[in-house]
């Protein structure tokens, strides 16, 4: 395996490329007047996975670090993810008015997020109606994640604690369509997670930028036999959690932590929930967090209708452990989305779920091909490169003005081919280039190569097969010129 190495003021070009008989070269003409902003990064939320494996430090580095690194006795490069989603948990042990939480038959332990607000009894976060012991390997899954360099950090609730839920049962009410937050505890469940927000920044050294209070709210999932922490949330109920989030960050003087929503599972129904917030609510919202489930969604619609908020994907996943389907929805969301960020859901899952598909029976966990795909996106589109219009729908464009480095990444869905890039608007384009390539179908897995031509401001390199590549090219400048809207 050949590891990667960054080099400071290079041009870097990643191209996706399908396997299929038949080809045609592809021409790519960068359309430099036209920025989408700076790129924030790549992340993953951490519950489930490091409720099992929190403590693992080869985990962390494999997540959190660029390192190159030996994995199950195979060469594995670092993801060097930047943002870390962190989950408020909901359940809990807890006896309050004589009641307990109900656990749905389908809700496994290691779903079942821990609570640190125990019962109602007080909100003095030292008092014993608090437990701030609990949730230790989500926590120091968290704290590796800062140690390795994660930069930016989300707070995010599946469910209110469950002594706030209608039914005790913080998988969801017993109609999945129906909210199971009472209206009477819509101010705890948003002092509930500011609270933790100012703990973790006075105790655990963690500023969470953000706070999310929902998930997929207004999706007919979350039921009281589900198998995870969920919970329904109708427009309006949305909007009061909204406002009163916003009101109790400021109290616990968290005035620069921004309210992220609504996480909806795919971009439609994030359009329609924007839509129908009031306009207080809107105010409130500092950035639109969206799912990326719908594949394929109306992305440029959301965008339109909530410019200039920022969005993220803030949740992506499928069983797919080639990569293939990662690869393309990832430059849909670049090319019609406009994210400064993008984030995983799950790290270790089993199957094709998890960037590494998770033990079975004692044995060791695997590294899916789809962490490989990943890994030509987020080892070289680093945070603050500014993302370009390529010119081309199955092409995305990023650059660091700093390090004078430019990143292109393509989808063909074609054969082995030969990719042309004209980049004569750019005022200084040379430089030795570098490759690397990951097969979907095995083979290259991140493997570095030396053989891209660059005459004349022309790139011209081969895109084999199946496969997702990345190129460097040394000495680039970019051009002044006013940034475009997200």
């Amino acid at each position: 395996m050949a590891s990667s190495q960054i080099v400071r003021g290079s041009v870097v070009v990643a191209a996706l490329c399908l396997a299929s008989p038949a080809f045609s070269d592809t021409y790519v003409v960068p359309d430099l007047s036209l920025r989408w902003g700076p790129w924030e990064g790549w992340g993953v939320s951490l519950c489930w996975w490091a409720n099992e494996y929190g403590s693992r430090d080869d985990l962390a580095d494999l997540m959190f670090s660029r390192k190159i690194f030996e994995f199950q006795g195979n060469s594995v490069p670092g993801l060097g993810l930047n943002i870390v989603r962190y989950n408020a948990g909901s359940s809990g042990k807890s006896t309050v008015l004589g009641q307990r939480m109900v656990a749905s038959r389908q809700l496994s332990s290691g779903r079942q997020m821990q609570g640190f607000w125990l019962d109602p009894a007080s909100e003095d976060v030292n008092s014993f109606s608090w437990d701030w012991n609990l949730d230790a390997n989500q926590r120091t899954m968290l704290l590796k994640a800062k140690e390795r360099g994660a930069d930016r950090f989300e707070l995010f609730s599946n469910s209110p604690m469950w002594w706030m839920c209608a039914n005790r049962n913080p998988s969801g009410a017993a109609k999945a369509d129906q909210d199971n937050l009472q209206p009477s505890h819509f101010r705890d469940h948003a002092y509930y997670l500011a609270a933790i927000a100012r703990v973790a920044r006075d105790k655990w050294g963690i500023h969470f930028q953000s706070v999310e209070p929902f998930n997929e709210p207004r999706t007919a999932y979350w039921s009281a036999a589900g198998n995870q922490e969920g919970c329904h949330f109708e427009i309006s109920s949305q909007d009061s959690v909204i406002r009163l989030l916003r009101r109790e960050l400021d109290r616990a003087g968290l005035r620069d932590t921004v309210v992220a929503a609504s996480d909806e599972t795919s971009y439609n129904q994030a359009t329609d929930t924007w839509r129908k917030l009031g306009s207080n609510a809107q105010r409130c919202v500092g950035r639109i967090n969206v799912h990326g489930y719908q594949q394929a969604g109306k992305r440029d619609l959301l965008r339109s209708t909530t410019r200039p908020k920022p969005i993220w994907n803030s949740e992506y996943g499928e069983e797919d452990p080639t990569g293939l389907r990662l690869a393309r929805n990832l430059t849909q969301d670049f090319q019609l989305l406009h994210p400064s960020a993008w984030c995983y859901w799950q790290a270790v899952d089993s199957g094709g779920w998890g960037l590494l598909s998770s033990a079975r029976r004692g044995g060791q966990e695997v590294v899916n091909n789809k962490f490989f795909v990943l890994a030509q996106y987020s080892r070289h589109i680093r945070p603050g490169m500014e993302i370009i219009e390529s010119g081309d729908m199955n092409t995305v464009i990023a650059f660091d003005r700093v390090n004078h480095r430019l990143v292109v990444v393509a989808v063909n869905e074609e054969g082995a081919q030969t990719a042309h890039y004209y980049m004569n608007s750019f005022p200084k384009f040379e430089g030795a280039a570098t490759r690397w390539t990951t097969r979907f179908a095995g083979g290259d897995r991140y493997v570095e190569r030396h053989d891209v031509r660059l005459t004349k401001k022309v790139l011209e390199c081969p895109l084999p097969a199946g496969c997702v590549q990345t190129i460097e090219i040394e000495g680039v400048d970019l051009p002044e010129v006013a940034q475009g809207k997200r």
